[in-house]
């Protein structure tokens, strides 16, 4: 009989601190690996060719290296999907994996050639070429908040906050310092390197939790059994608006920045398409495994606490020593996603957002990181831990604001101007807003944001293309 609650510490063995620590230990040697790379390669005398090596790896990301960073970068909120397949079943795969699987094809197919000729270092970067300054410094600021790593933040200080106790602000402090130093020593290489060795651990951790729940349990029939009907409803019991509030907020992958500095940093357009066509293939093994975990979680120990329920399953159904080795896995994934996220934050301060006479000093570059870690740790404490709200709400305002102009921008290249992109933007904010704040009823209750932000940059942006259109007609 497994139970809702336990203590963390007291079902890891000696053993499994051994695996664990091993991990942690050659998880630090790939940093260092890194940073000796990095001092090796880096001609210390060029600060403009220093910046570009740290930011892009010079553009020399090869194929495996790039399934490895893509793919571990991508599943930091592990506690959030988890959280949501515990309560909603496979509204989890459809949400958080099927929507994202059509948005990274979508991307492959139509979009990755261009971004990879664009020779920009940055998204807001690649912006600006598309349609001028005053464009690439909103979607600068936008990118910023977008990327801001409060989720990331959260779940490293609950897995902390679980295995040594006290308070879950220090340990957010404690475990984001730690991925700051090695973030700014290294640089981008120090990050994919580790991403090499969290993506391995990561992986084999969800697998191992899946299979042992079918060997223990059975397999489908067992959750059918013991789980309601909604968690094998696609929409989870929730209607259908919400449904594709989560589709939309899927499309922002468009505009990830993440994906868009893999892409920058591969050695071709050819690597980067082909890697997010496999790196695809993974996520969806990797979600199968997450959703079946958590689900297996809500049939056994229904009653426990929804963001730690796979978690604390996991453990009980998981023999010595491989506990240690999923313990790593699920810090492997908090931590590879973080490491990304502050490292392109700091980067969008540095190289966007500060004059230019300051964008090649690695000085900016380094504060601009720090700054964010501090900012996200306060962000962390003031969403209260709670991390379906925070990727609610900044999902739904970088999506109904950037997604449409950008989108516009790739397809109808020279069509909007760098005046009409600053327009359309703030349309969107006070949109998202005003719905988010005002009451509504009937049919509109169950209208999301997101509809009416994107809405709002939709409808002008679509007159300024017809009019654009009309006007070179009649020249």
């Amino acid at each position: 009989m497994l139970k809702d609650k336990i203590d963390i510490t007291s079902y890891l063995s000696s053993l499994d601190w051994i695996v664990f620590t091993l991990i942690f230990l050659v998880t630090l040697l790939s940093i260092a690996y890194g940073h000796y790379l990095k001092r090796k390669e880096v001609n210390s005398n060029n600060e403009q060719e220093n910046l570009f090596d740290l930011l892009l790896l010079g553009r020399r990301l090869t194929l495996p290296l790039f399934i490895a960073t893509l793919v571990a970068t991508w599943y930091g909120g592990i506690f959030g999907v988890t959280q949501i397949a515990f309560e909603k079943g496979i509204f989890n795969f459809i949400t958080q994996g099927v929507f994202w699987y059509i948005t990274y094809i979508i991307f492959a197919v139509f979009m990755v050639k261009k971004v990879r000729q664009s020779s920009a270092v940055t998204l807001p970067d690649m912006i600006g070429k598309m349609f001028g300054p005053k464009a690439a410094y909103v979607s600068a600021i936008f990118n910023l908040l977008n990327v801001i790593p409060i989720v990331y933040t959260i779940s490293l200080g609950l897995f902390l906050k679980l295995i040594f106790g006290g308070e879950l602000l220090a340990m957010m402090a404690l475990g984001t310092t730690i991925v700051l130093l090695y973030s700014i020593l290294g640089g981008l290489r120090a990050v994919i390197y580790s991403d090499l060795i969290q993506f391995f651990v990561m992986i084999t951790g969800v697998l191992l939790v899946f299979i042992f729940s079918i060997t223990t349990f059975g397999g489908l029939e067992f959750l059918q059994l013991n789980l309601p009907a909604s968690h094998f409803s696609i929409t989870g019991g929730e209607p259908i608006s919400v449904l594709l509030a989560w589709g939309l907020i899927a499309l922002a992958t468009l505009i990830d920045p993440n994906f868009y500095q893999r892409c920058f940093a591969a050695t071709n357009y050819k690597v980067a398409r082909k890697g997010i066509f496999i790196s695809t293939i993974i996520w969806v093994f990797f979600d199968i495994c997450t959703t079946a975990g958590a689900m297996y979680a809500k049939a056994t120990i229904p009653h426990a606490e929804s963001n730690l329920a796979y978690l604390t399953y996991a453990l009980q159904i998981l023999p010595d020593g491989l506990r240690g080795f999923f313990m790593a896995g699920i810090l492997a994934t908090i931590i590879s996603t973080l490491d990304s996220y502050l490292f392109i934050a700091g980067t969008t301060i540095s190289y966007d957002l500060l004059p230019k006479k300051l964008r090649t000093k690695l000085s900016s570059h380094y504060l601009g990181i720090i700054s964010v870690g501090i900012f996200s740790i306060i962000l962390a404490y003031y969403f209260n831990g709670n991390i379906k709200v925070v990727w609610k709400t900044i999902g739904s305002y970088f999506s109904a604001c950037l997604l449409i102009p950008v989108l516009f921008g790739h397809f109808f290249p020279k069509r909007i101007s760098d005046n009409n992109f600053i327009f359309v933007v703030p349309l969107g904010i006070i949109a998202t807003t005003y719905w988010r704040l005002v009451p509504h009823n009937g049919f509109w209750k169950n209208i999301d944001e997101i509809y009416i932000g994107s809405l709002a940059t939709l409808i002008p942006l679509t007159l300024i293309l017809i009019f654009s259109y009309t006007k070179r007609t009649f020249r």
